[in-house]
């Protein structure tokens, strides 16, 4: 894939004009400037600056400067218009869907694995935890991008309405109906919810159960001749569920992302809420009762489940076309971010999982875990089991049109417009020529 294909391939799949992106300096002074672009803002964003400070401070020849570029999209799409100018940031940002996009461009980035080996920074696959390794790693197993913020679904309950129905949290699909059925019968209004619907409850939900989300090894194989199995039994099944609890009051669809997930479950109107475990920080501060963490349910009637969870969320993408001089203090920042010290603080202050075994290392031995068991749920998901090749993850092309239509294909199934067996034949009908797209563009 040339780059042109490329840049045509990301306007397409991220349904995104370009920005328009300033020339800025690539020197200064006295450092060397390195830009790092992000889509972190908020707590996240001062976070993130309060790391690039301690790197800072911690030598004299190269200054990073965190540049806030708006949502995901828009960042990586800032990139993208920056890199066509010949004037690309030395650092982007990019989310977990965007991944298979930027792989298909060989001549867009430099893969950290040859960064870190070229600048001498011991650097391997095995320093990362399963599912963050996995994700970002090519067919060899090794490190293209820099896992970043990493997340994986997790169950928040509340424990006063659990037990005023008498119930422990279900580890089981089939326990969570029966658990939503006593939940209603003690007079809880919402058995449970879930954010990100498309990720929890369709991507997560195949990894978890040990069942492939489509061909190819959901595409870590290859972009071409891939098909999605989103309406094979086990997924129409859970839809099928999903309708049945919906109509019965267990389950209360809040639409996409988590904007209106995560108060139903805060004002306790839900007993149960599925979402990213970085979550956290949202539900600590605005639960006003005491909550409990626990793994995602699995369903009782695979035999391949429960598996592991692979990451959400973003890692960052070293970008060719900068000055040379800049390559070395871009591969000491990342060598800075795995480091067990930022680990730990980045995973205590953002509820984030610690990417690094250092960090997860530190972490142990400082008691975190010990303080905050509801934190090792993550990682105990991620680690379950080793990864199988189709629960690595999932990164196939034109991913943001793939979660669009299976939301709308569910929407249409609680709605009773179509059957569960309708909806899922509806998405993987859309997905498919989507993939089709992609493996013809792509070269893989």
């Amino acid at each position: 894939m040339n780059k042109s294909q490329f840049l045509a391939g990301v306007t397409v799949t991220l349904a995104c004009s370009l920005s328009s992106v300033g020339i800025t300096s690539a020197h200064a002074a006295e450092r060397i400037k390195i830009q790092f672009w992000n889509a972190m803002s908020g707590e996240l964003g001062k976070t993130v600056q309060h790391v690039v400070d301690e790197f800072n401070a911690s030598q004299d020849k190269y200054e990073v400067v965190s540049v806030n570029k708006g949502s995901y999209g828009d960042t990586m799409m800032s990139a993208i218009a920056a890199f066509r100018a010949k004037n690309p940031p030395d650092i982007v940002q990019v989310f977990d869907v965007g991944t298979a996009t930027m792989m298909a461009a060989k001549g867009a980035y430099v893969p950290v694995y040859e960064l870190m080996a070229k600048e001498g920074i011991p650097f391997s696959t095995s320093q990362f935890i399963e599912g963050a390794a996995s994700y970002y790693s090519n067919a060899q197993g090794k490190l293209v991008s820099m896992p970043f913020n990493s997340s994986t679904p997790v169950l928040y309950y509340n424990k006063d309405l659990l037990a005023k129905a008498g119930v422990q949290p279900p580890s089981t699909w089939q326990e969570m109906g029966e658990a939503g059925q006593k939940l209603k019968a003690a007079g809880v209004k919402c058995g449970f919810t879930s954010g990100w619907p498309d990720w929890v409850q369709f991507e997560q939900f195949s990894l978890w159960n040990g069942i492939p989300y489509a061909t190819q090894d959901n595409g870590f194989k290859s972009y071409k001749n891939v098909r999605l199995l989103l309406n094979d039994k086990p997924y129409v099944q859970h839809v099928a569920d999903l309708v049945q609890w919906s109509k019965d009051g267990i389950f209360k669809y809040a639409g996409a992302g988590s904007t209106n997930a995560t108060p139903l479950f805060n004002s306790g109107e839900c007993a149960m809420y599925m979402d990213s475990s970085a979550s956290f920080a949202a539900v600590h501060a605005g639960a006003k009762f005491p909550f409990g963490i626990a793994p995602m349910p699995y369903d009782a009637k695979l035999k391949t489940a429960p598996q592991n969870t692979a990451v959400g969320g973003a890692s960052l993408w070293v970008m060719k076309g900068v000055a040379a001089d800049h390559y070395p203090g871009i591969a000491k920042f990342l060598d800075f971010l795995g480091s067990a010290k930022t680990q730990s603080y980045w995973a205590k202050k953002t509820g984030y999982v610690p990417v690094s075994k250092a960090g997860f290392g530190l972490l142990k031995a400082e008691g975190f875990y010990e303080k905050n068991p509801g934190a090792l749920v993550a990682i105990e998901e991620l680690t379950h089991k080793p990864p199988k090749p189709f629960t690595m993850g999932i990164r196939l092309g034109y991913m943001p049109q793939i979660r669009d239509n299976i939301r709308a294909e569910l929407e249409d199934a609680l709605a009773g417009k179509k059957t569960a067996q309708q909806a899922m034949d509806a998405v993987v009908s859309k997905g498919d020529k989507l993939l089709a797209q992609f493996g013809q563009t792509s070269g893989q």
